[in-house]
């Protein structure tokens, strides 16, 4: 199944990965401040940790809070360090080799082994965009009264918002994405403080709880919430944006990148860890507390919230935070797309043309399920494409944690044993909590 014995950086493939932004963006010498060498590289990973705020992820953290309080706040923790560790290793992987996760599989891998692997990640990205449609859409209705249908149909102009921001540069790109997961925090932010929970509940929350393992419907959404924590096509998308920065192609500059990159991506999941927090005790304080328990639909919650709270504005930060979320989602989507493209195939298609594939075949679905059962049909859509990507994500996880832990591949880059060993028993958390999520959906 494997390909070639020995790889080196310098042999890596002349067809870059997003060639538009390989390299176009400048970072200081070694001698220039540390603050400033850091801040050059400020952006890959808040692309990437837009995948871990998307409205599906919404669903499990409002579901959680609304049921148990603040006792699955640890299960968030525990799932966005895996994340943390997981988008490090892509970074790796992308920086020392040269080879973002698709190239490569195309380069490690048998023929028809990439053909699956691609194909499996294309459903991953188009339910992944499915969750982000629905998102929009609700947003959209939520905010300005318009139909779900409507809605669903505006999305699609997103592709425009894409083509506009990648014909001015990468850089805008991601200040563009920052400002959006700015807006996201800063709503999140106020509801925290209208919400006012109780700090011994919420630091309590964080520590793991044996009741989340006896309890089988608070085990359920935990492992929805670890479920829908890791997106696999931020594992592509990671190793392949890293590579937009013209750090030196040498050993010393690929490690300095590597530092950065880790940092960026770190330091990014974190203000993701703030905003699936937050969701989860906005929801305890707000629901749990008050008689809701039942409460799951994102309709349900944003007609809550303001009564509730006691802040008028409350839903409508809320439903600016989910515009803001789908919005954002819906660009790395396009990017993760493109790379999956060319790296198993080495096709490529125009920004719009690929963002619109992608849409249609995400908003199909919506359209058919709004106009035979309305929206009640728009919660089982969203759970629809979170088992997707549970059903896609060992065909990332294991193909990456395999290339980093292998020393032919990356070199004097290969991951230390025990980190390998550690990542594997990660993943093989991951991917057993998923096989059982998926199992649990299917059967019950």
């Amino acid at each position: 199944m494997m390909g070639p014995p020995a790889f080196h950086p310098e042999q890596a493939s002349s067809r870059h990965s997003l060639p538009e932004a390989f390299a176009s963006i400048r970072v200081p010498q070694d001698d220039t401040h540390w603050m400033r060498r850091f801040l050059s590289y400020v952006g890959p990973g808040y692309m990437v940790s837009v995948g871990y705020m998307d409205p599906g992820n919404w669903a499990t953290d409002l579901q959680g809070g609304a049921r148990f309080g603040y006792t699955l706040l640890s299960v968030i923790l525990l799932s966005n360090f895996m994340a943390i560790l997981l988008q490090a290793l892509s970074a790796r992987l992308g920086i020392a080799t040269g080879l973002d996760l698709a190239q490569a599989c195309r380069r490690r891998f048998h023929p028809v082994l990439n053909i699956l692997l691609w194909f499996a990640c294309e459903l991953a990205i188009i339910a992944c965009d499915l969750a982000e449609v629905i998102g929009t859409a609700v947003a959209l209705q939520l905010l300005f009264h318009i139909p779900l249908l409507a809605g669903t149909l505006i999305s699609s102009l997103d592709a425009l918002l894409v083509l506009f921001l990648m014909n001015r540069g990468f850089r805008y790109l991601e200040a563009f994405i920052i400002g959006l997961l700015s807006i996201i925090a800063l709503c999140f932010a106020v509801q925290l403080i209208a919400a006012a929970p109780p700090l011994g509940a919420v630091f309590a929350g964080l520590k793991p709880s044996v009741e989340i393992l006896t309890n089988s419907q608070m085990l359920y959404i935990a492992i929805g919430i670890i479920g829908a924590t890791v997106m696999p096509h931020n594992l592509y998308l990671h190793s392949s944006i890293v590579q937009s920065r013209a750090y030196e192609r040498t050993e010393r500059g690929r490690k300095d990148a590597i530092r950065w990159a880790t940092w960026d991506s770190t330091i990014a999941l974190m203000l993701a860890l703030f905003i699936n927090a937050a969701i989860l005790i906005v929801a305890a304080a707000a629901f749990h507390t008050t008689g809701h328990q039942d409460v799951a639909e994102i309709q349900d919650a944003y007609h809550l919230l303001s009564p509730l709270l006691g802040l008028g504005m409350a839903s409508t930060l809320f439903g600016l935070a989910l515009l803001a979320a789908g919005t954002n989602s819906t660009i790395t989507g396009t990017l993760a797309g493109q790379i999956v493209m060319e790296g198993f195939l080495h096709l490529r298609l125009p920004h719009w043309a690929r963002r619109l594939l992608t849409r249609g075949l995400a908003i199909v679905p919506v359209v058919i399920g709004t106009m035979l059962y309305g929206s009640s049909s728009v919660g089982q859509l969203l759970m629809a494409s979170q088992v997707v990507l549970s059903m896609q994500l060992p065909f990332a996880v294991i193909p990456l944690v395999l290339f980093v832990s292998d020393r032919k591949l990356m070199g004097g880059f290969v991951i230390s044993r025990s980190l390998a060993v550690f990542s594997w028993l990660v993943a093989g958390i991951i991917l057993v909590l998923n096989f059982k999520l998926l199992y649990d959906t299917l059967v019950f």
